[in-house]
């Protein structure tokens, strides 16, 4: 069992970045403290019900400023697991106009710690790195520990919505996908290898990440799913 889904999974670095985001304290929670609220993020955390949304891999924040400026009434959680990254998109968020939103600097794939059991109403996964070199798929996040984790966070009838700009990864996930199927996790709402070629008008399409704007000048086309949690 890969050691970062255990329960008592203890963060560790010395990176000077992790002391520098205390300064955010009062909406960035960093390692464990993210996990201290499972069950209890509307309630608790944003003293508010809402549709509890959940980015995880914010990168530079482009669709989790965006999203949350467009929809002031719903919360918002978004995480990483780089260090500088995560204190550069701290000081954007600062400056946010509206703070219904929290930032975790934590491990994506203990999404089922950091949430309680049926507790996220949407989960967005965007432009995940591809590793596509053969010998280091076994760190591509998505796999079917981690579509089992977000199937526990989500909500009975809740989304994951995922996009990526790499052909081998959309394979990869088809094949996932595929396989979770035998579990009954998710149904497949949508599936494409042109997002915005064939649905201009859909949400993975309004919004257009820095990673996004790239792949898009080079033409490339943009692959999309959305699965939901089957769980009654």
């Amino acid at each position: 069992m890969d050691h970062t889904l255990k329960k008592d999974f203890q963060y560790t670095h010395k990176n000077p970045y992790h002391d520098r985001l205390a300064a955010f304290a009062h909406f960035v929670m960093r390692d464990e403290e993210s996990e201290a609220n499972a069950g209890k993020w509307n309630a608790h955390v944003f003293k508010r019900e809402g549709v509890l949304n959940v980015e995880i891999g914010t990168g530079y924040g482009h669709f989790m400023m965006e999203y949350c400026e467009d929809r002031a009434e719903e919360n918002f959680v978004g995480l990483d697991f780089r260090f500088k990254r995560s204190y550069n998109l701290a000081r954007k968020l600062d400056r946010h106009p509206h703070k219904n939103f929290r930032y975790l600097r934590a491990r994506g794939e203990r999404v089922h710690f950091i949430f309680g059991e049926s507790e996220v109403d949407r989960l967005f996964y965007f432009f995940p790195d591809p590793w596509p070199k053969k010998r280091h798929w076994k760190k591509r996040l998505f796999q079917m520990p981690f579509l089992e984790s977000c199937a526990k966070a989500l909500k009975p009838g809740g989304e994951l919505f995922i996009k990526t700009d790499h052909e081998g990864y959309a394979d990869w996930m088809e094949e996932v996908i595929e396989e979770q199927a035998k579990k009954n996790l998710f149904s497949v709402e949508l599936a494409t290898r042109d997002m915005r070629g064939e649905y201009p008008e859909h949400l993975l399409s309004k919004y257009t990440t820095k990673f996004e704007k790239i792949f898009l000048k080079q033409d490339v086309k943009i692959k999309g799913f959305v699965l939901k949690n089957l769980k009654s």
